[in-house]
């Protein structure tokens, strides 16, 4: 298989992240992420060229792949907008931004049809004093109201991410 807009195949991807971590021990995981950094995901075809390269099984790499959450077998959406569900963020009100996902027509863990946003649900951004918090597209929100993670799921960017120059965080 080609990768999208280029001549390289996932096959020279893996073995090119494979031989960067040549040597190392438990290298599965860096390459992983190596693929993943560079593809957008981990492909099925990815499994038997690592299993091969790092004499494992296939079935011990596709364990390792989709035991871990961070790790996508498909291509993410245009939009990635990740809910934290950590402790903090549940006492200050991620049910209800996990219930205005799915009235969204959403489902956590997946992307929606038309490819235009992957929602994922995490356990830690990080973010406890302004719960509850949302990740989209790498940066993070604080204190999010359902209409707030509904124009980041639209994605648009009518929010002010923690770090601002303002210095707050609205809903």
């Amino acid at each position: 298989m080609t990768t999208s807009g280029s001549d390289m195949t996932v096959e020279s991807v893996v073995r090119r992240a494979v031989a960067d971590h040549r040597g190392w021990r438990g290298a599965l995981l860096p390459v992983l992420h190596a693929i993943q950094a560079e593809l957008g995901h981990v492909p099925q075809e990815a499994v038997p060229v690592l299993a091969d390269e790092l004499n494992l099984s296939r079935a011990d790499v596709h364990g390792v792949v989709t035991f871990y959450h961070d790790f996508r077998r498909e291509p993410a959406g245009r939009t990635t907008v990740r809910v934290c569900r950590a402790e903090a963020c549940q006492a200050l009100g991620a049910d209800r931004l996990v219930n205005h996902v799915r009235e969204s027509g959403l489902t956590l863990g997946e992307t929606s049809v038309d490819g235009s946003v992957t929602v994922e649900q995490v356990f830690c951004l990080g973010n406890c004093a302004l719960g509850p918090s949302v990740e989209a597209n790498g940066r993070l929100y604080g204190r999010v109201s359902p209409a707030r993670l509904g124009s980041l799921l639209n994605g648009t960017r009518d929010a002010t991410p923690n770090g601002s120059l303002k210095g707050t965080v609205s809903s």
